[in-house]
């Protein structure tokens, strides 16, 4: 990530600007650039676009989002990204990343918009990208340079659950939403209809995934209770990092915890993923991941999106769009 991108200002200047390379009229005053935004320690820090409701659906309610006594909503959606994926600006130089400009973060925010009408939605941009590729999110979830996980369980000052509370915190401060999450250390409660979807597309996934084997010992903290228990339902987008296993849950102790918590759990995949005889163990571990969670009794909705077409990078993307 260049550095010229990091010492820019909390607003996404001109992002919305007329002449936006690829941005539409829903962009203008509703998509907001959030840089280097702490998260459980003020030394982890993410990046964030954040794209408020439009006003028609955030004044008039839509039937997807609760909406508080002042019209606003406080249902919001958060979305990890996979490879390649990044800034407009950022993707534009980058010979591999300049082919999928329209499947930018800030072209995902839009899409997710309106997909989810009446939400507020956060793009978490990935800690680092290396080679300009490999999303790392190790402020999540330990891993490698290329970004596989090293999963492990919960903890009271650090993780994936933690992270995320601590960048909605500060994210809604700094953008200045009405209702804010309290800061990380202050008061346990959420505030009124406050109420989460979660969304991990390819690599964005091991976030998900961390936070499933965090799930036990976040709902036994008294801190972290009210915020875990604000989790709606929780997207895979064809889940795929770089290691040789464990890129779905597997777990039957944590998959019954995910099952027990009520909460919706989606698995949209495609044969890019689960079908690729040079990654079988990818296919394995989601029919085991579906298997284990039907048994278990989750709410759980799992779909092969594009199944009659040859795998491809293309489609992979294109489930973002489907889901």
């Amino acid at each position: 990530m260049s550095t010229a991108v990091a010492q820019s200002s909390c607003d996404l200047t001109g992002l919305c600007q007329p002449g936006a390379p690829g941005l539409g009229s829903e962009c203008p005053q509703r998509l907001q650039r959030l840089v280097a935004v702490p998260g459980c320690n003020p030394s982890l820090v993410n990046d964030l676009l954040v794209l408020r409701p439009s006003e028609q659906h955030c004044c008039h309610g839509s039937t997807t989002a609760l909406t508080s006594l002042d019209g606003s909503s406080n249902a919001h959606v958060v979305f990890f990204h996979g490879d390649i994926q990044n800034l407009q600006e950022e993707m534009a130089v980058q010979p591999e990343g300049a082919k999928w400009l329209s499947w930018s973060l800030e072209q995902v925010a839009l899409t997710l918009g309106r997909r989810f009408p009446g939400f507020t939605v956060w793009v978490v941009r990935a800690s680092s990208m290396y080679l300009h590729m490999f999303s790392s999110y190790h402020n999540f979830v330990e891993g490698n340079l290329f970004g596989a996980p090293e999963h492990g369980p919960y903890s009271p000052d650090s993780g994936a659950i933690q992270h995320l509370r601590g960048l909605l915190s500060h994210g809604m401060e700094r953008a200045s939403l009405p209702d804010p999450l309290p800061p990380p250390g202050g008061a346990s409660t959420v505030p009124p209809g406050f109420s989460l979807t979660l969304v991990g597309f390819s690599k964005g996934c091991v976030v998900l995934n961390q936070m499933v084997y965090e799930l036990a010992g976040a709902r036994a903290d008294p801190r972290m209770a009210p915020f875990v228990e604000s989790i709606s339902d929780i997207y895979w987008l064809d889940g795929g990092h770089p290691g040789g296993s464990g890129t779905w849950v597997t777990d039957k102790p944590a998959l019954r915890e995910l099952a027990s918590s009520g909460v919706s759990v989606h698995a949209h995949v495609t044969p890019y993923e689960v079908r690729d005889p040079m990654r079988a163990w990818v296919g394995r571990e989601h029919a085991t991941f579906v298997k284990t969670l039907v048994e278990l009794g989750a709410r759980l909705t799992h779909k092969i999106h594009f199944e009659d077409e040859p795998p491809s990078i293309e489609n992979h993307f294109r489930v973002i769009q489907e889901f």
